[in-house]
């Protein structure tokens, strides 16, 4: 199949072109339905699987649209890898189910699909990515996949192609494999139509069609057909596609490489996938030939002016220029290539996404519209997981796991600016191989969402990362020609600078900048009661107050963490994490019934969000402004407008640090005045500017919960240790509470606990493995090193089935593949009792 694709003549869009080996040619007109529940834009891969596991799952009334022919865009060009580690349980999961489910595939519809089960090899050069390797087998652990670790001697043997010089380890997947992309495809839709879905071929959806807030159906050039749902699965069209209906979906094709050597001295079909991720490229046996195929580090994006309205089966020019140092460093890894024939040079385009992670799910922007596309060039290993999860997304109105890192509802609505993606996605590409530091940050598109205070705190010396756009200040230089990244697994160079700014907010006072946060204002005389059905703790209070709380779903599981501040009986503020702003918005317009007067609207922008935190806090504000900041006039978890500087601020005795602290919103344009008012008073306090890495570290030492981490839409505020957050008894009860009430009758069978490595020197991240004794129990879901305690904290769920006595001790987490003694608590670490908070 590869030989048969890789000599026919480019540009040909013919009858017998792959994609036509499964179902009957193109329908006619009349076989065009009026109606579907689901209509399928898009014949790669993704769309036939959304399209077989939709029909397989009852939905007999699936249409699949397709412009050209199934595989014509991106499929067809397929590399094939089939791997399964990914960065989260819930990932690998996906590419686990996708790995079975074509090992079924072709006993159940009869179509090859030139799956193999060879295994993969990744191999490191460097002692960070050896470390990034072992870390990796330990978190398949908690995964329950098999990964075996390797010597450099043990991976010769298995792969004698190899030269093995300068290789330090590597690891190794038995049930990893490769597939042909093409075969896949047909299978799928085959198995598709076997269970009543319906493929047209050669028609192009030239309208989708909306009313009322949702999408109603699509028109085509041979008419319209009225659907429930709509799934954009267009590939690299789907970008334009989904901006016709105002759907935010940020992608950009880049040109992406392989090569074929034919007459390769020793390799055979027993040959594993090689990964050799520091020289950027891979290598993968393909029909008696050596396919090398490469993510360099900086890649060219393709079509900037728009795609060729007859792109079909096509390759693109590409450059040999541009790929010669791969093949140089594969010519020195596999020596037989010197006298191997270089049987075809290949480019052709793939789509990629501002953060190297798909989208998938329900388009925030219109309701029962959702996409499947940006693959980053992991389709074929992602299309079966994401074909069952939008299935059953689908079908029940919600995710069906935690699958927020690829959740549409991430991107943020500046993301669709063409320029910016251009610039992104050329460093997209290569971080699918680059090694994945703690805290990398993009080099790319950065500057876009600042704060009235960028400025000044660059000149301070702040480093700055980005988050949902936002440059964020995450520490401290000494000097701004120093804040920059020096990147490692062990204690990055960021580090001291950090542990001083830990200790500024424990011992006298710290300065952050969290104008980020998301903020939005809820309007109307039915707010109090809208917002309390929403929230699950009790918000209808006394103008002034804030309540931590969370937002359920209908299954308990955490939907947001977030605070609510009453500023008056029909006025509240809501402020969510800066990543959550799309999602969270989203949730809570959602959720405002039809006729209620009500309005949420964002006001993110309005505002800029100081914080000053620590022991001294109210020193420093108290000499700035004339309003009494004592406990007693002013107690924690209580907001007012207060004098300060020349502005109105309103003050809110909040923290997130665990120490005595204000959040001070700020009207945009009186920022900076504020902060030069706070800055000139500051040396008399100690006044130490902090960034996010400490803030990190506070947090965690105070074990308090993060979203998306520690909380997600699977987790229950009562398996996460906030049931103090959720009020059962408030009048008109809140979305979630029945499950809640079933859970407590029943007990929860996991439990969220902090810990402490008893070691000092190994570092937490996420995702290490935690065991009591010989039994894995659990896994850290967040890391960071607590200055204050003295090692490395983390928290981390435990199953209690396996650790009935989750406090009982002779705990210990592996990082890299050996275990190292941790204390456990259910209470925070620092300060149980909250006393340096309310004071």
């Amino acid at each position: 199949m590869r030989n048969r694709l890789t000599t026919r003549p480019t540009g040909v869009c013919a009858p017998d072109a792959p994609g036509q080996t499964v179902t009957s040619r193109a329908r006619s007109q009349a076989d065009l339905p009026r109606r579907a529940s689901v209509v399928v834009i898009g014949g790669g891969v993704i769309g036939c699987s959304v399209a077989y596991h939709l029909a397989r799952d009852g939905l007999a009334d699936v249409v699949l649209l397709e412009r050209r022919q199934l595989t014509s865009g991106t499929t067809w060009h397929a590399a094939g890898l089939v791997g399964q580690l990914r960065t989260s349980i819930n990932m690998t999961r996906l590419a686990r189910y996708t790995s079975e489910l074509y090992l079924r595939l072709e006993a159940e519809t009869g179509q090859a699909t030139g799956y193999r089960r060879r295994g993969s090899i990744s191999m490191a050069t460097t002692e960070e990515r050896h470390e990034e390797l072992m870390r990796s087998a330990s978190m398949a652990k908690v995964f329950g996949l098999e990964v075996r670790a390797l010597d450099p001697g043990e991976i010769g043997k298995r792969v004698p192609l190899l030269n093995m010089e300068g290789v330090l380890g590597g690891i190794h997947i038995p049930s990893d494999g490769y597939a042909n992309a093409v075969d896949v495809t047909n299978a799928l839709a085959r198995g598709a139509t076997a269970a009543g879905a319906r493929i047209f071929q050669d028609t192009q959806v030239v309208e989708i069609l909306t009313s009322a807030g949702r999408v109603s159906g699509v028109a085509t050039g041979r008419g319209e057909i009225r659907a429930d749902h709509v799934v954009l699965c267009a590939g690299m069209w789907t970008r334009e596609l989904a901006a016709s209906i105002g759907v935010n979906v940020p992608l950009h094709a880049c040109e992406h490489y392989y090569a074929l050597f034919d007459s390769v001295a020793g390799l055979g079909p027993e040959m594993p996938v090689v990964r050799d991720y520091d020289a950027c490229s891979y290598y993968k046996y393909d029909a008696g030939k050596l396919l090398i195929g490469a993510f360099e580090p900086d890649s060219r994006p393709w079509a900037v002016e728009g795609i060729p309205e007859d792109f079909c089966f096509d390759e693109i020019p590409g450059s040999l220029d541009h790929f010669e140092p791969i093949l140089e460093q594969a010519m020195a890894r596999v020596p037989a290539l010197e006298t191997a024939g270089l049987a075809k040079f290949f480019c052709g385009p793939e789509s990629f996404t501002p953060d190297v992670r798909y989208h998938i799910g329900q388009a925030p922007e219109l309701d029962n519209c959702f996409v499947a596309a940006g693959l980053n060039s992991i389709g074929l290993q992602s299309a079966g997981g994401i074909g069952k999860a939008l299935c059953e997304w689908i079908r029940q109105g919600h995710p069906p796991a935690d699958l927020w890192e690829v959740d549409l509802r991430r991107n943020m609505p500046f993301q669709r600016n063409r320029k910016y993606l251009r610039e992104r996605v050329s460093e997209s590409l290569g971080l699918l191989y680059a090694t994945h530091y703690p805290y990398r940050q993009f080099a790319t598109a950065r500057g876009v969402r600042r704060s009235p205070l960028h400025q000044r705190l660059a000149a301070m010396g702040a480093c700055h990362g980005e988050l949902a756009g936002w440059e964020r200040p995450n520490w401290y230089a000494p000097s701004p020609e120093l804040a920059r990244y020096e990147y490692s697994f062990g204690r990055q160079n960021w580090f001291d600078h950090a542990a001083e700014e830990h200790r500024a907010v424990r011992e006298r006072v710290g300065l952050f900048d969290q104008s980020s946060f998301a903020k939005f204002e809820v309007l109307g005389r039915d707010a109090a009661k809208v917002l309390n059905r929403i929230c699950a703790n009790e918000v209808d209070v006394a103008p002034g107050r804030i309540v931590y709380t969370q937002w359920l779903n209908e299954r308990g599981g955490i939907e947001a963490d977030l605070t609510v501040t009453r500023l008056a009986g029909d006025r509240f503020l809501v402020v969510t994490a800066a990543a959550g702003e799309v999602r969270d918005l989203h949730w809570l317009q959602g959720h405002i019934p039809r006729h209620s007067h009500c309005i949420a609207s964002n006001a993110t922008s309005a505002m800029g969000v100081i914080s000053l935190m620590g022991p001294k806090s109210r020193d420093l504000l108290q000499s700035l402004s004339p309003d009494d900041l004592s406990h007693q006039a002013f107690p924690f978890a209580h907001s007012r407008e207060i004098e300060l500087g020349h502005a109105l601020v309103r003050a809110s005795r909040i923290t997130y640090v665990g120490e005595l602290g204000w959040e001070l919103y700020i009207p945009a344009e009186f920022t900076l005045g504020v902060y030069e008012a706070i800055v000139e008073a500051g040396g008399e306090f100690g006044l130490a500017h902090a960034g996010y890495h400490a803030l990190d570290s506070l947090r965690m030492e105070k074990a308090y919960r993060h979203w998306g981490h520690d909380i997600t839409d699977e987790d229950t505020p009562l398996e996460a240790g906030l049931g103090f957050a959720v009020k059962f008894d408030k009048a008109g009860g809140f979305i979630g509470r029945d499950a809640l009430l079933r859970q407590r009758r029943a007990g929860a069978i996991r439990k969220l606990l902090q810990f402490r490595l008893l070691d000092p020197e190994p570092l937490l991240y996420h995702d290490e493995p935690v065991w009591q004794g010989d039994t894995l129990v659990g896994h850290i879901t967040s890391g960071a090193f607590g200055h204050t305690l003295g090692g490395a904290v983390g928290l981390g769920y435990v199953d209690l089935e396996k650790a009935p006595a989750a406090e009982a001790g002779d705990f210990s987490i592996e990082v890299a593949g050996k275990r190292y003694p941790a204390e456990a608590s259910a209470k925070p670490m620092y300060d149980p009792d909250n006393l340096r908070i309310r004071c």
